[in-house]
């Protein structure tokens, strides 16, 4: 299964997610991956740390050879890394992504992801696959190679506005490119359920028959514990009211495809 985290607008949670729940599903038990396509590459330090300093090969490597031809190209996993973490590797991010966007877009390798991917299929249960905040082309290849996408809502009345184009968006990719891509869902992040406007923004989004799923992720400072240690919350505390709400999310997805 290939789940691919987007939206269009900064700051709604896409690494904190992706890498939560990929570290619930590994810590389950399934063998699972994390691709980092945001050139920040907060996913890629969220689970490595500070061993993103020293890394050799990273998916700028993957993309870089993709617009060489080479008589001996490396392999798909040889840009795979083993996290601290059993079961769970990342494809980790570079800064050098931003620069090759424009070569990448020319020579259209759009469907290079994917096509590595399917290679390595056998080797994953789960692959989650974290994005830009922007529709480029990073974000277009996660959509063509992934089955389904996740979509960051943090009660925000600009997240919504962005919501719809971001729908049609999706559809559009669907549509052209690939048939088998659904959206999975709605994911409210930051929820405060003491809070009117974000309890009439989720009501309302649930009125027009959006996929909004359940658990909500409350909003808590602990989180950010989680950031600096570079642990994912089922490692940190695996008892907190996030860490549960994660992992009841995690298993609800789960069910929908038994993976």
């Amino acid at each position: 299964m290939r789940r691919v985290v987007f939206n269009q607008k900064g700051g709604v949670g896409k690494s904190t997610i992706t890498c939560n729940l990929a570290a619930i599903s590994a810590y389950q038990g399934k063998r699972t991956l994390v691709i980092d396509l945001d050139p920040q590459g907060n996913s890629t330090r969220y689970l490595l740390g500070n061993a993103v300093d020293t890394l050799d090969n990273t998916l700028a490597g993957f993309f870089d050879q993709t617009l060489n031809f080479k008589l001996n190209p490396k392999a798909t996993e040889d840009f795979i890394v083993q996290s601290p973490f059993d079961k769970l590797h990342v494809m980790p991010s570079h800064p050098l992504l931003e620069e090759l966007q424009t070569k990448l877009e020319s020579r259209y390798k759009i469907y290079k992801l994917r096509d590595a991917l399917d290679e390595i299929s056998a080797d994953y249960d789960c692959v989650f696959i974290d994005t830009p905040p922007a529709l480029n082309f990073y974000t277009r290849s996660a959509l063509i190679a992934a089955n389904a996408c996740l979509i960051p809502f943090d009660c925000d009345d600009f997240s919504r506005r962005a919501l719809y184009s971001l729908l049609e968006n999706v559809e559009e990719i669907k549509t052209d490119h690939n048939r088998d891509l659904q959206v999975e869902g709605i994911v409210v992040n930051q929820y405060q359920p003491r809070a009117s406007l974000p309890q009439k923004m989720v009501q309302e989004l649930i009125g027009e028959g959006l996929p909004v799923l359940q658990p909500y992720l409350s909003s808590s400072v602990k989180i950010r514990e989680s950031h600096e240690q570079s642990k994912p919350m089922i490692h940190l505390d695996p008892k907190h009211k996030l860490s549960q709400e994660f992992v009841a999310l995690h298993d609800s997805l789960a069910r929908r495809y038994g993976v």
